[in-house]
Parts: C-alpha cells; sequence; structure tokens
C-alpha cells in the first residue's frame, strides 16, 4: 500500500496556567499541561486518522519525551521507522507560561534538534522518501535540506511554511515543489505582497507561482473561524477552563451556556464560505 511521508517537526507542548494572577519571580499555583504538537507531527496525524498509511520522519533525542512522542504517534496509526534518534539532544519541547487571563506571558521554544536533520543525514533516507505516493515538508528544517530534498525526491512534494519566521526557508526550494500552503503572513514575507483582500490573495498565489511552485493554497479567514469554534466549544480547552473558573462554574456548565451561540455562529460562517466558493469558481 502506497504511503505518505512526512518530514518535519514533532513538538512536545508543556503549558502552565496560573490559578489567578501571575506573579513575576515567585511560584504561582495553577495547572500544567502537556500535549503533543509540531507541524509535521500534526500533518501526518491527520493523514493517519483519514485512513492514510503515513510515516513520519522527524528528530528525536534521547529523553522521555521521546517516549511521549512515539506513544502518540503509535496510537494515531504514524509510522517512526526513519526518524532519526539523537541521544545527546533534547527532544523539540514548546513550553509556555500563561497569565490570569489565559493569554501567553512567556515561551521557551526549544527545537535546536531539527538542525541536526541536514543533507548529509536526510541522503540515506531518499530511496524510503521516494518510494511514498506523496512527500509533506515542514520548514523547520534547515533551508538547506529542505531544497536539497525537494529537488532530490522524485515523487510529489508538498510544503507547509509553518511560520512567518521560517517560511523564507522554502524560498530555495519553490521551483521544486507540487504545492506550498502558506498563511497570509507567510505569503506576504515570500512575496512582498500585502493580502488584504481576494484580489490581493491572488496576486501573491501567482507571485508564488511564478518563484516555482505549481499550486498554492493560501489559508486565509476559514482557519481563524475554525479556531475560534473549537477554543469556544471544546470542554478542554485551555481559555474555556480558565473562562470558567473565573465565574465560578464548571467547565461543562460554561461550554454548554456557550454552544448555542457557537453553533449560530457556525452556521452563518458555513453558508458565507459556502457561498464564496460558488463565487470565486
Amino acid at each position: 500500500m502506497a504511503y505518505i511521508a512526512v518530514v518535519g517537526a514533532a513538538n512536545v507542548d508543556i503549558g502552565g496556567f496560573p490559578d489567578g494572577r501571575a506573579m513575576a519571580g515567585d511560584s504561582n499555583p495553577g495547572r500544567v499541561r502537556t500535549s503533543m504538537g509540531g507541524v509535521g507531527r500534526n500533518i501526518a496525524c491527520n493523514a493517519a486518522r483519514l485512513g492514510l498509511q503515513t510515516e513520519l520522519v522527524t528528530a528525536l533525542g534521547g529523553d522521555s519525551s521521546a517516549g511521549l512522542i512515539r506513544a502518540d504517534c503509535a496510537r494515531a496509526g504514524v509510522g517512526l521507522s526513519h526518524a532519526l534518534c539523537f541521544p545527546e539532544e533534547s527532544t523539540s519541547t514548546y513550553l509556555f507560561i500563561a497569565d490570569g487571563a489565559g493569554d501567553m506571558a512567556l515561551a521557551v521554544n526549544d527545537m535546536g534538534i531539527y538542525e541536526r536533520m541536514t543533507v548529509g543525514r536526510m541522503s540515506p533516507l531518499l530511496d524510503a522518501l521516494n518510494g511514498a505516493a506523496l512527500a509533506v515538508l515542514d520548514a523547520n528544517l534547515p533551508a538547506e535540506t529542505l531544497t536539497f530534498l525537494a529537488e532530490s525526491l522524485t515523487v510529489p512534494v508538498l510544503a507547509d511554511a509553518v511560520s512567518a519566521a521560517k517560511a523564507d526557508r522554502l524560498r530555495g526550494a519553490m521551483p521544486w515543489l507540487d504545492a506550498v500552503k502558506p498563511n497570509r503572513l507567510e505569503a506576504e514575507l515570500l512575496t512582498g505582497i500585502a493580502v488584504t483582500d481576494g484580489d490581493s490573495a491572488r496576486r501573491a498565489a501567482g507571485a508564488l507561482v511564478r518563484m516555482g511552485a505549481r499550486r498554492v493554497f493560501l489559508t486565509l479567514g476559514a482557519i481563524v473561524s475554525g479556531a475560534v469554534f473549537g477554543s469556544s466549544a471544546c470542554l478542554f480547552g485551555d481559555t474555556n477552563n480558565l473562562a470558567a473558573a473565573g465565574a465560578g462554574v464548571k467547565p461543562s456548565e460554561h461550554t454548554m451556556a456557550q454552544l448555542p451561540l457557537c453553533f449560530i455562529a457556525w452556521g452563518i460562517t458555513v453558508a458565507i464560505f459556502v457561498a464564496l466558493g460558488f463565487i470565486v469558481t
């Protein structure tokens, strides 16, 4: 059976949520939550949930966090047979502390392990990657590695720009990409075109095509709409739990109170996007 190869990041995300106002320089009572993330890991796990055989090529350290990622991928049905292991390194970890309102007050992003995914370490994996039906790259890898893989792979190659800070790493790989997926900020950085409406989005997409990408999937409002709905409707969402704590009610009660408004907004949004789809096509 053909499989999808995803080459990119898998992180352990650790969040700290003080019960009240965060006090700098002191220990704050609160909650600590650990979850798995990373663009590559998210793509691979979602593909597996769609019933697609998926292999994730990432970098893992020699710590307990690597075990958490392995267990997470095993539960999702994602293979790690070609993952690189660096016992002396720390597995990629994102640590953030929220303030009393639930907004990020401070974060530390330890993703240096991905600089070890060099051309030399990835070259031996070319046969395995070319055995896939499709390869997906994320821009957490070094720019030289992204360009090397995009140029060397013989299967269709898709790339996710990850963030405005890392999107530029894809510039050298662009001529060999079958598709690239930036958001508005990433497209602006890569093209120098301010994306403010449909016309400017089409100009930015055209500029990316002229840079070499065969297809461009530029994400705009749908991502924001989905994030807002999920944040409001999810029983386990951090903002939902913080709001419930502030109101002195259970998270389930707060969620149920919000659901009618969430679904009204959801219905209106779906109708607008369906209408826009017919208009654009």
